[in-house]
């Protein structure tokens, strides 16, 4: 049967089958990229995107709720069972908008936060000036050591006492370590602040308690759904009870109108297979594979920073070959390998093309490869960054993305072109 959007729309239809050829003929390396399941593919094309929502079940300011109702409720509870949270408001449509949230709940405008410097592998929500959190908030940030390239408590624990901040933000967006959140706690601790974990990255490793939870140590817990939680994109925000009346009123009247109630199914469908015993052992399998890749590019000369990886990402150093992060990533590109060029603690390199990239293993993993994959990998980027400067560039390139594909279409994603079915299968 042909797909309705075919029809009714074939410049779009194209568009999402040539994205469906790219996802399926590339090495998805984002870290922030993910293949969700069928089932949380379906519940976001879902009748429930027709439907207007403002409130909170049993207090809705429209009719018609019922099963509205029976969505948030199960999503709320999901939530917090898998995370072992009191509360949860589910309705956040972003990451970013969870942690305004959080903001919002426990600051005023002009009250100073401590956030870790996006240079050193934070978020532009944690403070940078660009970013409404750096515009409504005096903010300090604290950042890595230079010798060890992992975060600097003693620095952070300092720099507190002197601002005496409100609020201290745990959590980043390229850091491939664990994080201490009792040490965060304990720094709060003793200047009266609040503490707010972003765990958009490692929610997944939380979930599956292969990463400390934040839970016990922070005030709020931010995270997003798309990422190693292999959901839809959007936001949740978790608190203690003592904020849940709070937070909720910020959520909504204070920043959003009507949630996305199609999208809220679908992240009660990613907390539902969170639950189950098989996403640990894949959670497991990611952190497997970002060690394993990590290992093979630092056997091929690349340095790892840090040296390695916690978690499901890492970043590398692409300058000792002679390499800015945007052509690193443009060449990897051409040999369908998706990366994102990314800055490396002091780095002396401008932001649009700094010295590093940034490698991520959730999606390769969500496709079943494992170590031997992992090999192949590291062995395929190290070819296309020593040779791309080369009169051999071009051909290598080619030869990488042709065997590239090779291995893509031997770990197929679970969804056809939309001319055809939309979906087969399972991930």
């Amino acid at each position: 049967m042909t797909h309705p959007l075919v029809g009714a729309d074939p410049e779009i239809a194209s568009a999402v089958d040539a994205e469906v050829a790219r996802q399926q003929e590339t090495l998805e390396l984002i870290a922030s990229e993910n293949f969700v399941s069928p089932a949380v593919l379906a519940a976001t094309g879902t009748v429930f995107t027709n439907k207007y929502a403002e409130g909170y079940p049993g207090r809705r300011y429209y009719g018609g709720c019922e099963f509205v109702d029976q969505v948030e409720t199960l999503a709320r509870e999901r939530a917090c069972r898998l995370f072992g949270a009191e509360h949860a408001n589910v309705q956040p449509h972003s990451g970013s908008t969870a942690n305004m949230i959080a903001y919002f709940t426990a600051c005023r405008p002009g009250d100073t936060i401590l956030g870790m410097n996006l240079a050193h592998g934070g978020h532009l929500t944690h403070g940078h000036p660009l970013n409404f959190s750096g515009m409504m908030y005096k903010v300090v940030a604290y950042g890595v050591r230079r010798d060890t390239e992992t975060i600097d408590y003693d620095e952070m624990a300092a720099l507190a006492k002197q601002h005496r901040p409100r609020l201290i933000v745990a959590g980043a967006s390229a850091y491939s370590r664990a994080i201490d959140f009792a040490r965060f706690r304990a720094i709060a601790d003793e200047v009266g602040a609040a503490v707010m974990a972003d765990i958009a990255h490692i929610a997944g490793p939380v979930a599956a308690g292969l990463h400390t939870s934040p839970i016990p140590s922070a005030d709020f817990v931010t995270t997003t759904t798309h990422k190693t939680l292999r959901g839809p994109r959007g936001g949740v925000v978790f608190c203690r009870a003592e904020h849940a009346k709070a937070l909720d009123r910020i959520a909504f009247p204070g920043l959003q109108g009507g949630p996305l109630v199609h999208v809220i199914a679908a992240k009660a469908v990613c907390f539902q297979e969170a639950l189950q015993p098989s996403f640990k052992e894949y959670q497991r399998r990611v952190l497997d594979n970002a060690r394993a890749l990590a290992a093979s590019l630092a056997g091929e000369g690349f340095r790892i920073v840090s040296g390695g990886t916690d978690n499901h990402l890492f970043l590398m150093d692409v300058a000792a070959a002679g390499l800015g992060g945007k052509e690193a990533e443009g060449a990897l590109e051409r040999a369908h390998i998706t990366v994102n060029k990314n800055a490396i603690p002091f780095d002396t390199r401008p932001p649009l093309d700094p010295s590093g990239i940034r490698i991520g293993t959730p999606a390769i993993t969500t496709r079943g490869m494992g170590p031997q994959q992992m090999e192949m990998i590291g062995s395929w980027i190290a070819r296309v960054l020593k040779g791309v400067q080369t009169p051999q560039g071009d051909k290598i390139i080619g030869e990488v993305g042709r065997e590239v594909k090779q291995l893509c279409l031997g770990h197929p994603l679970p969804y056809r072109t939309i001319g055809t079915e939309s979906l087969r299968g399972s991930i």
